[in-house]
């Protein structure tokens, strides 16, 4: 059952991506980020009331608050920096590098979980490397600039998401799941609104237009039905499985910015989504 979880995950984070980009063309992504938060926090204190999970809030031990206290802030920098990544670049080149951490994940769960990994795995890993690199294709000169700005936090988006996955794997050890959700969205909702405070980015809440906030508000659903299913899976399952399957969510990302986003890709570019997919699924094997 789990399984079904992961792939659900990896849907609505392909969407996530799209919604997202539409909504941060005229907003700033910190405030965006932001405002998304408070979205995806309201859905998963929602599914705490249904499930009746809420009891159990006394009885979390506090090795398993710090852990899910850390996966909240790692979300919260991924986050930050993934959607910076986002409305500055191209969301073909920006989520590959994005779903590259799924390699880093790999290696912190076999470092620090114990989770065995496979020649298949070691092996999808690599694939999924230099899927990577053919899809971040070369811009002419005039566009180099704009592209680094999309790279450089992009890799950063890549890294904390890895660590995000290992510390909530930890985390949500003895936790319901949508209660682990809620607490570590709680944590990403403080860190997201201090960072507009800090930025004196707070007096453009008023100002987002309808259309931005609409699509805004609509990743947040997204990005809360991802979590959701994502760390019911990764409660259930191994983490070096669940990771991987979640990542193709590029797959939805990159069909929809084509259709969408009226963005276009090279044939190396569909080389490289094609090794980054059979490198996933290598590492399911």
């Amino acid at each position: 059952m789990w399984i079904l979880y992961a792939f659900g995950s990896a849907f609505f984070a392909g969407v996530t991506a799209i919604l997202a980009k539409i909504g941060i063309r005229h907003t700033a992504s910190n405030l965006a980020t932001a405002v998304r938060t408070v979205v995806v926090l309201l859905m998963s204190c929602g599914m705490v009331l249904i499930v009746g999970s809420q009891e159990s809030l006394a009885a979390i031990a506090p090795k398993t608050w710090l852990f899910l206290v850390l996966s909240g802030l790692a979300t919260g920098a991924s986050w930050l920096c993934y959607f910076r990544a986002l409305q500055v670049g191209d969301v073909n080149r920006i989520v590959p590098i994005d779903k590259s951490s799924t390699v880093l994940t790999i290696v912190l769960a076999w470092l620090l979980l114990g989770e065995p990994v496979a020649w298949t795995g070691a092996l999808g890993a690599a694939v999924i490397l230099v899927g990577t690199y053919l899809m971040i294709e070369r811009r002419q000169p005039s566009d180099r600039t704009a592209s680094r700005r999309g790279i450089v936090p992009a890799l950063f988006s890549a890294l904390f998401a890895s660590l995000t996955a290992i510390l909530g794997k930890i985390g949500i050890d003895g936790v319901e799941s949508n209660l682990g959700t809620a607490i570590r969205t709680a944590v990403v909702l403080v860190m997201a609104w201090l960072v507009v405070l800090v930025s004196g980015q707070i007096r453009e809440t008023v100002a987002i237009p309808r259309r931005d906030l609409l699509f805004i508000c609509l990743s947040g659903l997204a990005t809360g039905a991802s979590w959701l299913c994502y760390y019911r899976a990764l409660q259930q399952g191994p983490a070096a499985v669940v990771v991987p399957i979640d990542k193709l969510g590029i797959v939805v990302t990159v069909v929809f910015s084509c259709v969408v986003l009226k963005e276009r890709l090279s044939g190396k570019a569909w080389l490289g989504l094609a090794l980054i997919v059979a490198g996933t699924l290598a590492m399911l094997l």
